[in-house]
This record gives C-alpha cells, sequence and structure tokens, in this order.
C-alpha cells in the first residue's frame, strides 16, 4: 500500500492577508503525513514592479513576462515570499526547505511557443523529478515551491502555481498515493458566486459537464477545474477545493473532486 502525500497549493489572495496566512501555515504545519507546499507570489510583484517602473502586462488573468518582469518575480517569489512561508513554518515546527524548479532539477519546462500571444518568460511543464522530491521527503523536510521552474539551458521560468502543484501530484502519483489541495479565499467550488456557503461538495466528470453546460463553472475557476481533471485522469486519488479551514480534521464544507 503507498504511503499518503499531500499536495497543498495555496492562493494569493491568502498569502496577502497576514492573519489567513498565519493561520493557514498553522493548519498545514498539523497536517500529519509526507506534505508538499505549493504558493504563488499574489500581488506584492506587481506592486514592488509598479515601484520600480515596469508596467505588469496580464492576458486573461495570466501574466505576460518579460525579462525585467521575470526579476521582479524571482525576487518576490523564490526570495520574500517564499523565505517569509519557510521561516514561519519552521516556526511551528515543520522543518521545512524552500526551492524553485531549478533546484535540485525539481521541475522542468520549456518556454511556451507563441501562438495568438507572446508571454514570454513562461514555462510550461516538461516533467518532475520525483527521486530528488522522493528523497527530501524522506529526510522528514517539506519542500515549499514557489511558481518559478526552469528550462535546462540557465533560464528561470515564471509558471502557473496551480499547474505547478497539480504537475507535482502528477509527478508523484507512481510513489505515493497522492491528493492535491486547492486553497484559496472560498469555501469550494459554489453554486452561487453570491452566496459563500453554496459549496458544491462533490464533483465528479458526470456532475462537471452538467455544471459547465449551465455556466457554473466559469471564469478564473474554468483553469483550475481543468487542473483538478488532468491531475485525477494521471492517477492522482483525489483533489479537494475549499479555504484554509479545508485543512482541518473536522471540515465538511469544502468540494471533493474525483472522477
Amino acid at each position: 500500500m503507498k504511503q499518503q502525500l499531500s499536495i497543498v497549493k495555496i492562493g494569493g489572495n491568502v498569502i496577502e492577508n497576514q492573519v489567513e496566512l498565519e493561520q493557514f501555515l498553522l493548519n498545514f504545519s498539523k497536517l500529519e503525513g509526507l506534505k508538499i507546499l505549493v504558493h504563488g507570489g499574489g500581488k506584492l510583484a506587481t506592486k514592488l514592479a509598479g515601484q520600480l517602473g515596469i508596467d505588469s502586462q496580464m492576458s486573461n488573468g495570466r501574466r505576460i513576462t518579460d525579462a525585467k518582469s521575470l526579476e521582479v518575480i524571482t525576487m518576490v517569489y523564490g526570495g520574500l515570499t517564499n523565505k517569509n512561508i519557510v521561516s514561519k513554518l519552521q516556526a511551528l515546527g515543520t522543518n521545512a526547505l524552500g526551492l524553485s524548479g531549478a533546484d535540485g532539477n525539481s521541475i522542468q519546462a520549456h518556454k511556451r511557443p507563441v501562438k495568438d500571444i507572446d508571454f514570454g518568460f513562461v514555462g510550461d511543464i516538461d516533467g518532475i523529478n520525483a527521486d530528488f522530491l522522493n528523497s527530501v521527503l524522506s529526510t522528514g523536510i517539506t519542500p515549499v515551491f514557489c511558481a518559478i521552474s526552469h528550462d535546462g539551458k540557465g533560464q528561470l521560468l515564471n509558471t502557473n502555481a496551480d499547474t505547478i502543484a497539480s504537475e507535482i501530484a502528477i509527478g508523484m502519483s507512481p510513489i505515493f498515493d497522492s491528493t492535491l489541495y486547492y486553497c484559496f479565499e472560498k469555501k469550494g467550488v459554489l453554486k452561487d458566486v453570491e452566496d459563500e456557503n453554496s459549496v458544491i461538495q462533490h464533483i465528479n466528470t458526470e456532475t462537471y459537464s452538467d455544471l459547465l453546460q449551465q455556466k457554473v463553472i466559469a471564469d478564473g475557476m474554468l483553469p483550475k477545474m481543468e487542473n483538478c481533471f488532468h491531475a485525477l485522469n494521471n492517477h492522482v486519488s483525489k483533489v479537494c477545493i475549499g479555504d484554509i479551514s479545508m485543512l482541518q480534521p473536522n471540515t465538511k464544507l469544502f468540494t471533493t473532486i474525483t472522477l
């Protein structure tokens, strides 16, 4: 029987709220078994870029990353945000190691090809170094990944944190029984966006198709759900979506997604 592994992705809105972040990290530190944390950077990279006179360009909610933006993203995601999270986990008794995809050759990617839009230094993932991650986990250390990968030729790449979490869960699934958690500011996938408690508690392939037709799932939730089903179709056991309380043992109000 495979050992359990939890891969948890934390959203930018939680990172930016100091009280929420502290509570999330407390919940995460108490999560039993082996675990990996993945984080993005929130709005801090955009704010710092503005202070440095660098324009931040977006397309459909995705950042276009030129060379100057990549420098800021690396500083914020791989530096300030990552090390802040790692130090707080150490204070909670979780021995964490902050990583980018370049460290240990852990996340290999290629620069996204130009189609309609040139996203610049944005990476699409090719593979995960499962042996390296397994070796880190086996020493009792919890990896904490920022949203940066590399191309193996010396180039760092800005990479979607939801996708990194999904690909890590997939890459580790031959070794572990992997569960993927997407932790953000909502209690789960909502039937009514105006009602915070209208959580759809279970979604499978059939109900997902119905929800798409009804346009219940739309906008920013679409790429997240695509990542969920991509993971499930590649041997990840289950995916959960919810707020910071999702990681607490007795919480029932969140969304579980299965095939």
